[in-house]
């Protein structure tokens, strides 16, 4: 049984900060509290020593624990991108996809995971089918063979068309937001000087928060986030080697999306780090992975991709989140692909083998989930 745990998560690519992670780690841990026959007591967000934390106590039949969880999101990266002007926007996002493409990463995608090559190409393909539109509005009088007078009402029409119909619409897929995240990770890859400060801030608030007494340190990281715990924990030990001396330190990726970066060819840095996470004696990392989430690379093994074949490789575990959600709640959201993909964050209508509030909050080590089965509940001490 864990008694203290310490947990650091990296969240995924979304426009949320410390506060509103809390918030949502709050309403799942409710849901949990009901389905576990347990509570989960989520305390208010704390500054501690440069990290954002919360505690949770939770208690069930013959089981207490308290955890300390730092939030290590990256909000300020997305808030910079996506405060820029909209045309700067759109032009630097394509500008991204670009170099997506010319480092062989769109290649990487589709060669293996091409639902995850697919996702790459979404928002890009949406904005060009919306922009041939709005030239094509504007064309129409040389399509027809009009006056060029009928350009002056042509030309506003097609941008009153991309920018107040098509881009409102393009929100309900969210697109613009694709274009940054795209942009980010061409940032993660080359290892800009903003993606490196917040690498570095974030390592000196890790090393702080090892420094409490724990039972288990649990790290856990969603999606893009993924880049960034690998980048904090391998900076990490390679700056004070001490910090996991007689401790082991167990590395969950949820839906993770590392690939998404270190299949560019600029990211030696990263691939570097993916390297040493996975050779490190005192780090058991795996992968938990969904089939009906496209926005990750199923069945792809991170640290082989990125060329290191020979150290152990993080074990994949595959759940189904139908298995942790009612039937009419998997069928409403399966129709929104970046819902299902945060899933593994949210909160149950059921037991199921894997539940994030569970990991991170409740007494089993977090170890246990590395052989799950997801249509099978863990045994809890205690429960009936």
């Amino acid at each position: 049984m864990i008694h203290r745990r310490i947990v650091l998560h990296f969240p995924g690519f979304e426009p949320l900060d410390a506060e509103a992670h809390r918030q949502r780690y709050k309403r799942s841990a409710a849901q949990a509290s009901a389905v576990w026959n347990a509570r989960f007591d989520v305390g208010s967000l704390a500054i501690d020593e440069g990290s954002m934390r919360f505690d949770v106590d939770a208690e069930g039949a013959g089981w207490a624990t308290r955890s300390q969880i730092h939030v290590f999101d990256h909000n300020a990266l997305i808030a910079a991108m996506r405060s820029e002007p909209f045309w700067t926007q759109i032009g630097r996002g394509f500008k991204a996809g670009f170099d997506v493409v010319v480092q062989g990463g769109a290649w990487g995608y589709l060669r293996h995971a091409w639902r995850f090559g697919l996702f790459f190409l979404f928002p890009f393909l949406f904005l060009a089918a919306g922009l041939a539109l709005a030239i094509n509005i504007a064309a129409l009088p040389s399509a027809l063979d009009l006056s060029s007078w009928w350009l002056l009402l042509t030309i506003p029409s097609a941008y009153l068309v991309f920018r107040h119909a098509i881009i409102p619409f393009s929100d309900r897929y969210h697109v613009m937001h694709l274009l940054a995240d795209w942009r980010l990770a061409v940032a993660v890859a080359e290892n800009r000087a903003e993606v490196e400060a917040f690498i570095e801030q974030a390592t000196d608030a890790a090393h702080a928060a090892l420094k409490s007494a724990s039972d288990e340190i649990l790290v856990t990281s969603h999606s893009m986030g993924a880049n960034f715990a690998i980048s904090v924990i391998a900076r990490l030990v390679e700056k004070a080697p001490e910090v996991l001396s007689g401790r082991r330190l167990v590395f969950v990726t949820l839906g993770g999306a590392a690939l998404q970066c270190s299949l560019l060819s600029s990211a030696t840095v990263l691939r570097g780090r993916i390297g040493a996470l996975a050779r490190h004696p005192d780090v058991d990392w795996f992968d938990i992975q969904c089939l009906t989430d496209p926005i990750h690379l199923y069945k792809c093994h991170t640290v082989a991709l990125s060329g290191h074949k020979d150290p152990p490789q993080p074990k994949l575990v595959f759940v189904r989140f139908k298995h942790a959600m009612s039937a009419e709640r998997y069928k409403k959201n399966s129709r929104d692909f970046l819902r299902m993909h945060r899933q593994y964050v949210l909160g149950p209508d059921q037991a199921s083998g894997f539940d994030f509030t569970l990991m991170t909050a409740g007494p089993l080590p977090a170890s246990s989930f590395k052989s799950l089965d997801s249509e099978r509940p863990p045994v809890i001490v205690g429960s009936p």
